[in-house]
């Protein structure tokens, strides 16, 4: 059994306490939590919510610390300190700088002994060991990725930081004429604004400037100047009803050729599609978890990314079982 502490409870924790729940080699220990714990309430029973400070008391007690805060400001300050005193877990998707993340955690793991997992998801994840298989078998070739349709967390959060709107859910589309394209074997080369568009729903205060907020968010550098962007504004009784959840997905599609002189086009895609996205990614995290235990207990240690992890680690069935029903 794999003993899992978990670290905030946003979206992301509970959908790493439900995935743990459907794994029967797994048990959550307890959850640390920044809020008053007695505000939170989690769903499995008697299981302890503990103050962030109480981990200290809890490392012979944890197996593995999966790490639920922001990758903006949190991960890059949690990760490298929680290795110093657990196996830690965490999906820090800001891909610039994940070089720079997996140093300062690995120097934290390696000096402890500890094994530290980063970056795990979907994207950074899943899709990251697809561009790898897919490059490495189509050298002669060209990666796509595409995003959507699906809610950008961030990008939402960053419409709800104009003046004068209440509340905003922002959807991120491919373009599918785009995609037809590198399906076609075209290897196109396609600007931001040629492979996605993005689509704002957006809740405005009474008597807000609504073409103010459209103007502010269609100009914002960094997120929808580079877009087709559409602003639509809606009541807060229709952004309840029609976006509470938090959908999205996606594709990765390398093109490329194989034969003597490139005759044959061939075309490799991985997609995604999901109801919920920290769902989906806090059970890719719970998956690593029993992958992480595996890995150290052949004495692995230091910072890990799904590079590193071999398949069978992922899964709780038997290689014996593996070789008979998976390969």
């Amino acid at each position: 059994m794999v003993n899992i502490g978990i670290v905030g409870y946003g979206n992301l924790a509970r959908g790493v306490e439900c995935a743990i729940r459907q794994n029967e080699d797994l048990a959550l220990a307890a959850v640390f939590t920044r809020r008053d714990p007695a505000s939170v309430k989690i769903l499995t029973p008697n299981v302890p919510v503990l103050p962030l400070e109480a981990t200290a008391d809890w490392k012979d007690r944890i197996d593995v610390m999966i790490l639920c805060g922001g990758s903006a400001t949190d991960l890059p300050k949690m990760t490298p300190v929680f290795a110093r005193d657990f196996n830690v877990i965490d999906s820090f998707d800001t891909h610039a700088t994940i070089p720079a993340h997996f140093e300062n955690v690995n120097a934290a793991a390696v000096e402890s002994g500890h094994i530290a997992f980063i970056s795990m998801g979907w994207d950074p994840g899943l899709f990251s060991v697809n561009r790898l298989y897919a490059s490495a078998i189509l050298p002669q070739g060209k990666d796509y990725t595409f995003w959507g349709k699906g809610v950008s967390q961030g990008h939402s959060d960053a419409v709800r930081r104009i003046p004068g709107v209440l509340d905003c859910r922002q959807y991120t589309i491919p373009v599918e004429s785009a995609m037809d394209r590198v399906r076609a074997g075209e290897n196109p080369q396609l600007s931001t604004r040629e492979k996605h568009s993005r689509y704002c729903y957006v809740v405005a205060a009474e008597g807000a400037d609504k073409a103010a907020i459209e103007n502010a968010i269609k100009t914002m550098p960094n997120y929808f100047a580079d877009y087709d962007t559409t602003v639509e504004f809606i009541s807060m009784e229709e952004m309840r009803r029609d976006h509470s959840g938090l959908p999205h997905g996606g594709s990765v599609i390398r093109s490329g050729v194989t034969g003597w002189d490139g005759e044959n086009h061939q075309t490799i895609e991985y997609k995604l599609t999901l109801d919920s996205n920290p769902q989906f990614t806090a059970s890719v995290l719970v998956a690593c978890a029993r992958a992480a235990m595996k890995m150290k207990a052949r004495g692995i240690t230091g910072c890990q990314t799904i590079f590193d992890i071999p398949p069978a680690d992922l899964s709780p069935l038997p290689r014996e079982e593996l070789l008979a029903h998976m390969l």
